[in-house]
This record gives C-alpha cells, structure tokens and sequence, in this order.
C-alpha cells in the first residue's frame, strides 16, 4: 500500500467508524438495565461511558489504518470526552445533552468566520476530497454553515421538549440521516463548481 493510499478509508469502513459509537450509544441507552443490569435511570450514564471509551477506540482504530484523524471527528472526540466526563462526574445528563449543540455551533461558527474572510477550511473541516472553484467552496462554506446551526437548533429542541429515550433516539437515528441527505443535495453545487471541469478547455 502507498503512502498516498493509506490516507484514505473505504466509505462503507468510515461509516463504520462514526456510527458505531453512536449506535453502541442507543442500544446501551435501551437496553442497558437488561444487558448490565444498571437502573433504569441509570442507563443514559452507562450508555455515555461506552460511548466515550468507543469514540476514543474509533479514533485509534482510524489512526492505525490511515495515520491521520479526520478534524470534524477528532474535535467531537475531545468534546465528547470532555462533557461525557462531566455527565459522569456530575452524574447530570445535562452535559452529554448539551455537546450536539456545542459541537454544531463551533463548526458552524468557524465556517461563517472562513465565509466572512475568504479563508477556505471547509475541506479541511469536511475532510473533503472534492476539488472545487472559489465559487464553489464559498457557497457551500455557508451553507453548510447554515446546516451546522439548524443542527444546533434542533439538538436544543428535542432535549427540552422530548423524554430522554427520544433525544439519543434522534441522535442517532435523526442527525446521521439528516446529515447525509444534506450532503446528498449538495451534489449538483459541487458538481457545477468543479475545478477540474471549470479548467477543460473549450
């Protein structure tokens, strides 16, 4: 293998890796007091344990493969760690509620200073392999802005107005879909700002 190859996962080995977790985090979170044994009051803090230690293991697992860490999950990586630490702590769930929420609006934020600058971090952000024109990261630097807020904003509604079940429902079967839908729609931009067919000659 490469140098180059080793730099990149295989699609389905990436998805793997971010959904694991999360999917480690649901499953705990409903079963937890009939697998472990926990209360059942107890299961979100069980469930946000496991998670942190398979963030992390996710982590390690990517490094070794690739011998690099993606920003957007490294990032959620160190927040996850940090909030799950404090939900543990404090035994206040409170805190692992609150980390889509701090995560989406720290990416989002940094996209609209890249947006305001000219600065071009969206593909740093993203770990993005597309090759587009300035046109194109620039707007889809702000819509993708745009998305990391309403993400926010709706981590914010569901954990105040929903039973605790529903909120890591969501999560982790609300957020991921969402994500890749908007991801999916934003294949015509990218495909009409393409670098490489924008430098064709005519």
């Amino acid at each position: 293998m490469t140098h180059t190859e080793k730099h990149q996962l295989p699609p389905l080995a990436k998805l793997a890796l971010e959904m694991g977790p999360l999917v480690l985090f649901f499953l705990v979170n409903s079963y937890g007091d009939r697998w472990f044994g926990v209360a059942t009051q107890n299961r979100l803090f069980l469930a946000t344990g496991i998670f942190v230690v398979a963030v992390l293991a996710s982590l390690a697992i990517t490094w070794t493969l690739v011998r690099k860490l993606p920003v957007m999950p490294l990032v959620s990586a160190v927040v996850i760690t940090i909030f799950g630490g404090l939900t543990l702590l404090l035994h206040d769930e409170l805190f692992i509620k609150l980390k889509p929420t701090i995560v989406n609006t720290l990416f989002g934020g940094v996209l609209v200073w890249a947006g305001l600058t000219g600065r071009n971090v969206l593909k740093l952000v993203l770990d993005s392999v597309f090759d587009l024109t300035d046109e194109g990261w620039r707007l889809l630097t702000w819509r993708w802005a745009f998305f990391f807020f309403v993400l926010a904003a709706l981590n914010e509604i569901v954990w105040r107005t929903q039973s605790t079940d529903f909120w890591v429902a969501f999560k982790v079967w609300g957020i991921m879909p969402l994500t890749m839908a908007f991801a999916m729609a934003q294949v015509p931009l990218i495909m009409r700002h393409d670098a490489g067919e924008a430098n064709k000659p005519s």
